[in-house]
């Protein structure tokens, strides 16, 4: 059911250009009427519009307008601000036709604005269920729409597909993308549309789910095809010849299709028109730890590689995998850039990527064939690439019994956050980063079971892993790094105070733009990194920027807010939102809003408690709270609170929140089927336990 928001369309008219006429529906219905595959590839030529979520095909986020140059950025001022009345994550990257731009909050829900103005003129809301939210990992976001042919698409986070009127917002049909419900799937990905097929995978592998790719027809929501990204239960008929290949590199005898196996395509994508191949990265296993996955190893096709597909009919055409036998999370859902480079004298036809596990790919798009990988990062998983395009595992990466520190961790040395490709500057502009942690095989793990100190079976994850029972060594950090993908080298770096730092746009003004973590909006020179212009936003940004032009002026816009699988923990800033919508134009000089800032800001006390509850507390809330609360009083939280740093009515009151579901409107689970009371409060002594002992080795190291 639609929410339908907001009163009659606004006028698109420029506050500079007196002349500008009113829009109406009819004229926005004749604007994005017309966008189709041909009309994408067509924007090429100017990049007036960002019609595709990575702007053009090849997704490079390289914009040809080049009226803000590296001399003049420092005149540019805010347009306009949209407040997006959200509280999580907001990682879209908007959409712009002709002066109407489609943007999607948390939650899904998209926002339709004037481009020029800021005005709202409709807001469509997919209503997703509160209580949904515990069947994802990694917040309640969405990375944008696409839109084609008079229609917006958006897949919501339960799941399904939505098209919209995309003069209107009105629902013109609705299609559930999940082929089992009983599983947890979630959509967070942009769709792409390609020959009149609107295209989106999904999330959900640490849940225990089998990973597949969809095609919808874009006028009627008809299924045109379903890709599998792994095999299923070998005594059914496979699919097709790829998953009875896949299957030989599983060991069938810890039954690996009854935990899904994973592979789920929840971002990465990008479509060659000439060679008429689409290109999705897969993501990681299910359980993460190989060795309850696939005991006898294999490279568990096509878990973590980069897949080329027949966008008109869903046939393998081939692949390769960027971690074989994944047992890290380092996935390969992260951005896909096409790119034509010249490689030791030959004109290649290439794909790039930066993926989780640290290492940057140049590929051929045109067969696969592996050309370079080169660590961008620090890396102790492994040193280096063959010849043949499989990595050189340090032995020790695969432990059974030892702890482990995975350089990268899970968090990955790139996640989700675009990067962007400048042909002028050879360069690929990368969100890289670092987050310690140390894994080691659980020991008591067993599929969809909830045990204390398995770490978040109490919400449903299947990883098989616990996490730093032994201190990280690792250093946390945040850099844009520019990267020569011809000669596998940085070219420099921009440091930031913390990792999760948001995607970035290149543009032929030789001009780099990022995000923050610390709540800034930068703009760098392409060619060395000198940093030219910058303003602060009103949270941490995560999303990436884009930019548009209308009627010869040439616009910024990002998305802020903070949010994400890091950041619902962790943040680097005290702003705490709302999510906005900031838009720049030279010359402009609107006021920044104010930002709101956090309030938590001393740790709880006077929560009774035994101290001989603390242990087990401990235990239930690695398994049941930790991913989302952080560790107590460690910082005061991200998009969800750190509960050390609760009011004490909180959690007192605390069996409302975990039993009685006081909170499932917002995204907290309820627990009362596996938790009791004395559950909570053990709990509850273990969030003031540390909190006390925390404020007592505060107190002596000041003394």
């Amino acid at each position: 059911m639609k929410r339908f928001i907001g009163g009659a369309l606004a006028l698109l008219v420029s506050p500079h250009l007196a002349a500008a006429e009113p829009i109406s529906a009819d004229a926005i219905r004749a604007a994005t009427g017309g966008i189709n595959t041909a009309t994408i590839i067509e924007n090429d030529a100017s990049d007036q519009n960002w019609l595709n979520y990575g702007l053009n095909y090849a997704e490079t986020r390289y914009s040809q307008l080049d009226t803000i140059t590296a001399d003049n950025v420092g005149e540019l001022g805010l347009a306009w601000s949209y407040n997006l009345e959200s509280r999580r994550g907001v990682q879209a990257t908007p959409i712009v036709a002709d002066g109407v731009m489609y943007v999607t909050a948390s939650w899904s829900v998209v926002h339709a604005l004037d481009a020029i103005t800021g005005e709202k003129l409709w807001v469509y809301d997919p209503e997703v269920p509160g209580e949904y939210a515990a069947k994802g990992c990694c917040d309640v976001v969405n990375r944008g729409v696409a839109i084609y042919e008079g229609k917006v698409f958006v897949g919501s986070y339960d799941g399904y597909l939505h098209a919209l009127d995309a003069a209107t917002g009105e629902l013109l049909w609705k299609i559930d993308t999940i082929e089992n419900r009983d599983m947890s799937y979630t959509v967070t990905g942009a769709p792409r549309v390609v020959n009149g097929k609107v295209i989106i995978g999904n999330g959900g592998a640490e849940f225990g789910v089998r990973g597949y790719i969809s095609a919808y027809d874009t006028e009627t929501g008809d299924t045109v095809w379903r890709w599998y990204t792994v095999p299923g239960d070998p005594a059914k008929p496979y699919e097709n010849d790829a998953m009875k290949m896949a299957a030989e590199t599983w060991d069938p005898s810890a039954k690996y299709w009854e935990a899904g196996g994973g592979g789920t395509v929840w971002d990465a994508m990008a479509y060659d028109p000439e060679l008429n191949l689409l290109y999705i990265g897969t993501g990681n296993g299910s359980p993460w730890n190989q060795h309850l996955r696939s005991p006898a190893g294999g490279d568990n096709l096509f878990l973590a590689s980069i897949i080329a597909l027949n966008p008109d009919t869903g046939d393998y055409v081939w692949h390769y995998q960027n971690t074989p036998g994944d047992t890290w999370d380092y996935t390969s859902t992260q951005h896909i850039i096409l790119a034509d480079l010249e490689i030791d004298g030959d004109k290649r036809q290439v794909l790039m990527q930066a993926p989780k596990n640290g290492f940057f790919y140049v590929i051929d798009r045109t067969n696969g064939e592996f050309i370079s990988a080169e660590p961008f990062v620090e890396t102790t998983w492994a040193k280096a690439y063959d010849a043949n395009g499989r990595p050189i595992e340090n032995p020790d990466a695969r432990s059974k019994d030892k702890p482990f520190e995975p350089v990268p961790s899970a968090y990955g040395a790139h996640n989700w956050h675009p990067m962007s490709f400048n042909p002028d500057t050879g360069l690929v502009y990368i969100p890289a980063q670092g987050v310690p942690l140390v894994q080691s095989t659980d020991p008591s793990w067993e599929l969809n079971s909830h045990k204390p100190m398995s770490t978040m079976s109490g919400v449903g994850w299947n990883l098989g892993y616990l996490f730093n029972v032994v201190a990280p060594q690792a250093t946390p950090f945040g850099h844009l790094l520019a990267w020569d993908p011809v000669n596998q080298r940085e070219a420099w770096r921009a440091e930031y105070v913390s990792p999760w730092n948001g995607g970035t746009l290149t543009t032929a003004g030789n001009l780099v733009f990022q995000g923050t973590a610390d709540g800034r909006f930068i703009a760098y020179n392409a060619t060395n990194g000198e940093t030219l212009w910058q303003v602060p936003m009103t949270s941490g940004v995560i999303a990436a920027p884009m930019t548009w032009e209308h009627e010869g002026e040439q616009y910024v816009t990002i998305a802020a807010g903070w949010g994400g699988v890091y950041g619902l923990m962790q943040r680097a800033t005290e702003k705490v939102g709302p999510g906005r919508v900031f838009t720049f134009r030279i010359g402009a000089a609107e006021e920044i809003p104010t930002a709101e800032l956090s309030t938590r800001t001393e740790l709880v006390s006077g929560v009774p408690y035994e101290p001989q509850q603390v242990t087990a507390g401990l235990a239930t809330y690695v398994s049941n709270c930790l991913f989302c609360h952080g560790v107590p009083g460690v910082n005061n939280g991200g998009a969800v609170p750190n509960l050390g740093y609760s009011a004490p009515e909180v959690l007192t009151n605390a069996d409302a929140w975990v039993l009685q579901g006081a909170g499932m409107h917002n995204g907290m689970p309820r627990f009362d089927a596996h938790l009791t009371d004395a559950d909570v409060q053990n709990v509850l002594a273990f969030i003031q336990g540390t909190a006390d002992s925390l404020r007592a080795a505060a107190a002596t190291k000041a003394q």
